[in-house]
């Protein structure tokens, strides 16, 4: 019998994403970036499909929950973007560009986006990049000159590129996020941004020059080792801080989502006295912040307790929560309004004591 001690240890690439399975729309083989992401598995099994959002098997199947990671590693969707229209935000961008992508090989148990899919959430990527980009740069030409500063950035107008995905880990799959950054490179009056819990060296290597910026997603570690299921480690995460300013990335840090517990503010102080101590005076002159309280689920609350129910401990605590309904219609718990307010003084304070020079652009 083979021992299993001398077995090579995974590669963390296979560790997330070991695709056997491809869901295709009709047009996908008709671009360029659609042939490119086939030919990465040829041995997968291919599976046409009507559209994107249309496969019975996999969304809204509610046995899919007993097989929630497996088809996170194996499961990938290829279809074509429709709507290309920039949505305005104003909170941490912007604008909201058209995404590249839709779900995740991660499982952090607090995601919106499985809410919307259900019982199912891998990785669908959208091969009409050309044409996401070019609907980019025409919107910001149009913007001109951002005239005045405000908490999303003093000069530049800010695309978030990323709002229902992780682009760190999208690039294992294509060269979509190589172009997007490719893309603001070339645009002086725009930047691209996306949260990421994925440490994916490789994105160092696409000379940003200062037009992305990268928004490492950090929380206590012990707590990350509950909800963020799947991703890179808090360590890792802090660690890559300096490696990404150095190659031209704009870092910032998002402290999302703040899960309240008992003892949760000396977890925070400890995590940021473990960042200041690794950031350089580069990385700290740049940095700024956003911080994120959680927002939770009851249709995610019963996924969660389908395969992950330890999560739902820290998750699902009505005793501090109060039920509000969302701007898309669905209710979700938050955080009492008169104690999160508090919460909230309490995370700046413990903030402004350890990192100073870290302004918060956002709070919600």
């Amino acid at each position: 019998m083979e021992d299993l001690l001398d077995r090579p240890a995974p590669s963390p690439i296979l560790r997330l994403l070991e695709v056997s399975r491809i869901y295709t729309e009709p047009a996908v083989e008709e671009y360029a970036r659609g042939r490119e992401v086939l030919a990465r598995y040829p041995d997968a099994e291919r599976i046409h499909v009507p559209s994107h959002w249309n496969i019975p098997t996999l969304y809204g199947n509610e046995g899919n929950v007993d097989d929630w990671v497996k088809i996170k590693r194996t499961v990938l969707v290829l279809g074509v973007k429709k709507g290309l229209a920039m949505r305005p935000n104003g909170r941490s961008a912007d604008f909201i560009a058209p995404s590249t992508s839709n779900g995740c090989a991660m499982a952090c148990a607090y995601c919106y986006v499985p809410r919307r899919k259900g019982f199912a959430n891998p990785i669908s990527v959208f091969v009409n990049i050309e044409q996401i980009c070019r609907a980019i740069a025409r919107h910001a030409t149009k913007q001109g000159p951002k005239t005045a500063p405000d908490q999303i950035d003093p000069a530049a107008w800010v695309y978030d590129l990323g709002e229902n995905g992780d682009l760190s880990v999208d690039a294992l799959v294509s060269d979509n996020v190589r172009d997007m950054v490719a893309t603001f490179r070339d645009l002086p009056n725009a930047k691209g941004s996306f949260a990421t819990k994925y440490v994916n060296r490789d994105l160092l290597g696409y000379d940003p020059q200062e037009r992305t910026r990268v928004r490492f997603s950090l929380m206590p570690a012990h707590v990350a080792r509950v909800v963020d299921v799947r991703t890179s480690p808090i360590a890792d995460r802090i660690a890559a801080i300096d490696d990404f300013v150095r190659a031209g990335y704009e870092v910032h840090l998002n402290f999302s989502p703040v899960i309240v517990y008992d003892g949760w503010e000396a977890d925070w102080r400890a995590l940021f006295e473990e960042v200041d101590a690794r950031l350089s005076r580069q990385a700290r002159e740049q940095m700024r912040c956003e911080i994120i309280f959680l927002t939770h689920n009851a249709n995610l609350h019963e996924v969660n307790l389908g395969w992950h129910p330890k999560a739902e401990d820290l998750l699902w605590r009505p005793d501090l929560q109060q039920w509000k309904r969302s701007e898309s219609g669905q209710w979700n718990l938050r955080y009492k309004v008169a104690d999160k307010r508090r919460y909230l003084e309490r995370f700046q304070q413990i903030l402004a004591e350890v990192m100073p020079y870290c302004e918060v652009r956002y709070a919600f």
